[in-house]
């Protein structure tokens, strides 16, 4: 079996990228249920999802400083990793509605996707390490889709308890460990050998491209999670306006989130020919426009809205793999893992503000918050170009 895997490194590890990030969101795909059962309101949202990304900072954290990003077998970290943070996710089942144990297990698994997201990211390195631009984006893209999953989930089974879904994500991500274990560890990138991980990470800041394309990516992070936090708010506000069923919001909800996965696919190909930064460039500029014209445009037929919603799903997240790919080519090749842990860590420290703002003031402000999303890209442009960043 682990020979018939290593044939195909790439499909296995975008496949266990995509089943083991559907924990990230499987709560956001059965809020319409669990808020109506439990009584919670939009703000509860915010922190359900607030303490996930807050759990993924520590984590990240805690790869940077102890190394283990760089000192242990990616593939096992990838295992445990499933394994508990399915636990924790299954866990809120039994948790839901109590807003402090709640909360808890829903930072133990935004911790425990730490240990999925960036060493997937390093796995791809260390078996494809060719065009790691469109490698990544095919990553970055199931990341996308598993964000997406718990939408379709609860799709498939309205009608039913909202539990279902979430220990459906719970059983995914047990697979997809399950698949990279057997894989194992790639050929291409050394162990690290010094004694201090945290001072490793942070060494690639010395350099000024590397400085760039962490800015571009801080940016892109300040609207990312936001953005998808804001989607079934958003879908939900056109739908009224057509007077359809809300049964419509998951579909509508996967269908926007989950277009960003050929917005990353299309974006790896584009950068073999025109380069990581260009299409990095693009895609902040269109996103940065919609979060600027979007709320003027709140009269417009409701149909015209949900389709400019699906170019922004598509835009969002494309520039994503080519930071990625980027800092990967400019980071210290021994520290690799460490290097993309600190930046992970603080491009998603910046989703907590952004993400606490905008869903808290969703109820007084409507679509007009996504103004607040603006600032991202605008950032990201200015530092790709202030250091003329072209690869």
């Amino acid at each position: 079996m682990t020979g018939f895997l290593r044939r195909y490194p790439l499909p296995v590890i975008v496949l266990a990228q995509l089943f083991g990030t559907s924990l990230w969101f499987s709560i956001n795909g059965v809020w319409l249920s669990l808020a109506g059962t439990l009584g919670l309101a939009e703000s509860d949202l915010g922190r359900l999802t607030l303490s996930v990304q807050a759990g993924f900072i520590a984590g990240t954290l805690t790869l940077a400083v102890t190394g283990l990003a760089d000192r242990f077998g990616a593939s096992r970290i990838f295992l445990v990793s499933s394994v508990l943070g399915a636990l924790t996710n299954a866990g809120f089942v039994l948790v839901a509605g109590n807003p402090l144990v709640d909360s808890l297990f829903r930072f133990g698994t935004g911790l425990c996707l730490a240990g999925i997201y960036p060493l997937g990211m390093k796995l791809v390195i260390a078996w494809t390490p060719a065009y790691a631009g469109a490698a990544l984006a095919w990553l970055v893209g199931m990341l996308t889709l598993g964000t997406a999953l718990p939408h379709l989930m609860r799709g498939v089974t309205l009608g039913m308890p909202w539990e279902w879904p979430l220990l459906a994500a719970s059983g995914l991500a047990l697979a997809g460990g399950l698949l990279v274990f057997g894989l194992g560890d790639g050929p291409h990138l050394p162990g690290s050998r010094g004694r201090l991980p945290l001072r490793q990470g942070l060494a690639a800041l010395r350099s000024p491209r590397f400085r760039a394309v962490a800015g571009g990516y801080f940016g892109h992070m300040w609207e990312l999670y936001a953005f998808w936090t804001l989607v079934p708010l958003l879908i939900g506000r056109e739908l009224a306006r057509l007077g359809l069923s809300d049964g419509l919001l998951p579909w509508l909800s996967f269908a926007v989130i989950g277009m960003g996965a050929a917005g990353c696919i299309g974006g790896g190909y584009l950068s073999r020919t025109r380069g990581s930064a260009w299409v990095a460039r693009l895609a902040l500029v269109t996103s940065g426009a919609l979060c600027l014209l979007y709320p003027w445009l709140n009269g417009l037929p409701a149909i015209l809205l949900l389709g400019l919603l699906v170019i922004w799903g598509v835009a969002v997240v494309a520039d994503s793999p080519q930071f990625s790919a980027l800092a990967a080519a400019t980071a210290p090749k021994e520290a690799v893992g460490s290097s993309l842990a600190v930046m992970n860590a603080v491009g998603f420290g910046l989703t907590l503000p952004a993400i606490w703002m905008t869903s808290g003031l969703w109820s007084e402000w409507g679509i007009w918050v996504v103004i607040l999303l603006l600032p991202g890209p605008v950032f990201g442009v200015w530092s790709l170009a202030r250091a003329r960043v072209s690869a």
